[in-house]
């Protein structure tokens, strides 16, 4: 498989150059971006050790007959600290290439340009931020380790199975269907598509997801090339202390080595922003996505619009609306009843509609909490005009 395109690290289609309309301003401001995303991800070892030291600090404020009690508990503290120099060597693999990646782009960016910093040196980085980074690390755990091959089958494997019946092979030349997957994460769906032969394209907004699938999907040429333990971060609901030190290998899978024989392109970008071209793809497959709009209709109205007029949407995840509770974010959160309605009042016409497929998502098998969503599972086709 050839790389993400450079080209993949800007915002897409509609976005890039300054010869394309790109302000100035817009690409200082995505430059800054993405310098503060590098940090954030260069921080991951100094602020996991400042939190581990602040455990410690308080352990010592306790009684000594407590402490003493404590023993084993000092000593799994010593042990997360490990764990984390392993996930931080892991973490340096990851970024190694990623600021030529966005030099490489359709910027112009010039020479000379400050380096990313590593947050000790003026660049800011939110705690939010770190949290990104965690969160990566759980979601490597989920797209590209045998340990997530169950979400993967509750979440991945009814969208494939839908398209490919849909795409029937002994009636469509399946590298020719163009399948658009929005908010790909780490890339396991369109893998998971182009090896069945279509050709299968990724939309990403975030770019710790895109620094991170680049890894995966360019770098990692054997199975098992990393280990991580995503759950070194997770210090309440653990029945053994050893559960917070489960390593996890990954890829399970190497798209390097074995590529698929579709194709594969990974594209970033707002996809409200770079998807504009009417009746374009035969097939847009969404996972855990559309709850990620200010306003979902937007979504909706984009997918049908970019729809070829016959081609189907296939949607699967609960209605999470993730602005709902964020300060100063407008966000509306119809229930599904009305967006049904809404779906219906564009002109879709639904083949499919399921609101009981219990999914669940980058969670720790071994916690003592454990959540599920009922999604919904939604297939939907454009009316051939």
């Amino acid at each position: 498989m050839d790389d993400v395109p450079a080209s993949s690290l800007g915002n897409g289609a509609e976005a890039g150059t300054a010869d394309n309309g790109v302000a100035l301003d817009d690409m200082e401001e995505e430059r800054k971006n993405f310098f503060k995303i590098i940090a954030a991800f260069k921080y991951y070892r100094h602020s996991s050790v400042v939190e581990l030291k602040r455990k410690e600090g308080f352990l010592q404020t306790l009684p000594q007959t407590h402490q003493s009690m404590l023993q084993n508990y000092q000593e799994h503290l010593r042990n997360l600290k490990c764990c984390i120099d392993v996930n931080a060597q892991v973490i340096k693999q990851i970024i190694q290439d990623a600021n030529c990646l966005f030099q490489n782009a359709d910027h112009n960016i010039e020479p000379g340009l400050p380096q990313p910093s590593d947050g000790r040196d003026g660049v800011k980085i939110r705690y939010q931020d770190f949290q990104k980074v965690q969160i990566t690390l759980k979601q490597i755990f989920r797209d590209w380790s045998e340990h997530g091959k169950l979400e993967r089958d509750q979440c991945y494997r009814p969208i494939v199975e839908e398209i490919t019946k849909f795409f029937d092979p002994s009636k469509y030349e399946l590298s020719k269907v163009k399948i658009l997957v929005p908010g790909a994460g780490l890339g396991r769906l369109i893998y998971e598509l182009a090896c069945q032969g279509f050709y299968c394209e990724g939309n990403e907004f975030s770019l710790f997801m895109l620094i991170a699938s680049n890894f995966v999907l360019n770098r990692c040429v054997i199975e098992k090339q990393c280990t991580i333990y995503p759950w070194v971060h997770q210090f309440v609901n653990n029945l053994s202390l050893e559960h917070q030190l489960e390593p996890v290998s990954f890829p399970d899978v190497s798209p390097t080595k074995f590529p698929p024989k579709g194709t594969m392109n990974m594209v970033a970008g707002d996809f409200l922003q770079v998807y504009r071209d009417e009746d374009y793809w035969d097939c847009i497959a969404t996972c855990f996505f559309i709850d990620c709009a200010n306003n979902i209709i937007e979504f909706v109205e984009v997918i049908k619009k970019i729809l070829k007029p016959g081609g189907i949407w296939v949607n699967l995840g609960p209605l999470l609306y993730h602005f709902s509770d964020v300060p100063h974010e407008g966000s509306i959160e119809p229930s599904y009843e009305d967006l049904l309605q809404i779906i219906r009042s564009l002109g879709f016409t639904i083949l499919k509609n399921e609101t009981d497929i219990v999914t669940t998502y980058s969670q720790n098998p071994n916690s003592m909490h454990q959540s599920h969503y009922n999604s919904i599972y939604l297939v939907c086709q454009k009316p051939i005009n």
